[in-house]
């Protein structure tokens, strides 16, 4: 429980630990940025790293000059396309013993089935969608691997999605996280970030769940 409440605060304070980061390791920070978005998009089992927020909050201290915004976009988008890459391959390995298991030990099944609702609707644009939607990204490119999908189409998704995703949120954080508002409600901006992506995967949940319980009844 510690553990998560900790969590919880490096999130909301990211901007803070991230310049306590910068203070101490120096440029030894790009690697501790690199591993975080490793994990957060190439460990299935990691879904509770922050991913939207750490991004804004990269750009926001480029903006001030303590990270250099181009070796980071630069960076950070090759951490989310090999982090994919990585979860592509271990679900096309272990996927499908895992997700016929009823329980894992590691793995939230829930998570795997929404996920893979969401990539039977949406099919290969799944691997796009899913870099702005919390845990859903995690596990795209594992599902991605359980299916049919070539590793081939699913590279095309993959570094579009990466790159479309890091050159929106880091350039965001650079123009607008020095705005005075944004400073001074960091943690509601952050907050925001989290949520709001999530609400079209939860109202979609939402309702296949409503439509399963209906088809029980009838």
């Amino acid at each position: 429980m510690e553990f998560f409440q900790d969590l919880i605060e490096f999130v909301l304070h990211v901007d803070r630990h991230l310049l306590e980061l910068c203070n101490t390791y120096g440029t030894w920070v790009y690697a501790i940025l690199f591993v975080i978005i490793f994990c957060e998009t190439g460990l299935v089992v990691t879904p509770f790293l922050p991913g939207d927020s750490l991004l804004f909050a990269v750009g926001s201290l480029a903006a001030i000059g303590a990270l250099d915004l181009t070796l980071s976009i630069v960076l950070l988008i090759s951490a989310a396309v090999l982090g994919d890459t990585v979860n592509y391959w271990i679900g096309d390995y272990v996927g499908p013993k895992v997700f016929h298991e009823e329980r894992s030990r590691f793995l939230n099944k829930e998570y795997l089935i929404r996920t893979h609702q969401f990539y039977e609707k949406h099919g290969g644009k799944t691997i796009v969608i899913a870099r702005f939607l919390p845990i859903i990204r995690t596990f795209a490119p594992f599902v991605a691997g359980i299916g049919s999908m070539t590793y081939r189409r699913f590279l095309l998704f993959n570094v579009f999605g990466g790159a479309l995703w890091v050159c929106l949120f880091i350039p965001a954080g650079y123009f607008f996280g020095s705005v005075p508002f944004i400073k001074n409600n960091f943690s509601l901006v952050i907050i925001a970030l989290v949520l709001i992506p999530g609400i079209p995967s939860v109202v979609e949940f939402i309702r296949l769940q409503l439509k399963r319980r209906k088809a029980r009844v009838d």
